[in-house]
C-alpha cells in the first residue's frame, strides 16, 4: 500500500477514535406546563403562555373555536420531572414562542430553548425549531443546538400531549430528549 494512503487511513482511524471518545448519547424526560389561561380565582398557576398576536377573524382553524391561523404566543413555561406540577421538582424553563402556522390544521411553528436549572443537565440548554402538529400522538422536533453543559448538542425531542384542556387551552407535554453531546 502506498505510504500516503497508509497515512490517510491512520489519520482517519485516529479521528474516529477521538470522535467516539468525546461524544455521549443521553436520554432525558421532562414535562412542559403550558398555561394559557390562569385560574380565575387566582389559586392556580399564573399564565406562562401569552398570545401576543391574534390572527384575523377570517382565519379561524377548522374545528378550533379558540385559535386562528397567525396566532402567536410567547412562552416561559416551567419544566418539571413529573406530570403534576404541584408535586414534581422543577428542572428548568422553556422560553420561546409558538405560532399557528397552518390554515388547514392545528400545526405550530415552535421555537424554544429548554434551559435546565436542576438535575444532571443543570447549567445546560437545548434549542428546538420545527413544525409541531399538536394533534398527532407523537411529534418529533429536531434539536438545533445546545449551550453550557450541553454545548454542541444534537438530537431530537419526542413530544406527547400528556393532558390538554380545550376550554382553557392549557396543556402538559411529555418531552423525551435524545441528545448527542
Amino acid at each position: 500500500m502506498p505510504l500516503l494512503l497508509q497515512l490517510v487511513l491512520a489519520v482517519a482511524a485516529v479521528a474516529v477514535a477521538v470522535g467516539a471518545a468525546t461524544t455521549t448519547t443521553t436520554h432525558t424526560r421532562f414535562y412542559m406546563h403550558d398555561t394559557v389561561t390562569a385560574s380565575a380565582s387566582g389559586g392556580g398557576p399564573a399564565a406562562t403562555a401569552v398570545r401576543v398576536v391574534r390572527g384575523a377573524a377570517a382565519a379561524a382553524l377548522p374545528g378550533d373555536a379558540v385559535n386562528r391561523f397567525g396566532d402567536l404566543y410567547a412562552v416561559d413555561d416551567p419544566l418539571t420531572d413529573g406530570a403534576d406540577a404541584s408535586s414534581s421538582a422543577a428542572v428548568g424553563r422553556a422560553r420561546g414562542f409558538y405560532m399557528f402556522a397552518s390554515r388547514t390544521d392545528s400545526a405550530l411553528l415552535f421555537s424554544a430553548t429548554m434551559e435546565f436549572t436542576a438535575g444532571v443537565h443543570r447549567g445546560g440548554a437545548v434549542s428546538v425549531l420545527a413544525r409541531d402538529a399538536i394533534l398527532d400522538e407523537v411529534r418529533e422536533l429536531p434539536v438545533v443546538g445546545g449551550a453550557g453543559v450541553l454545548r454542541g448538542a444534537a438530537g431530537y425531542g419526542l413530544l406527547r400531549t400528556h393532558s390538554f384542556n380545550a376550554t382553557t387551552n392549557n396543556a402538559v407535554l411529555q418531552i423525551d430528549m435524545y441528545l448527542t453531546v
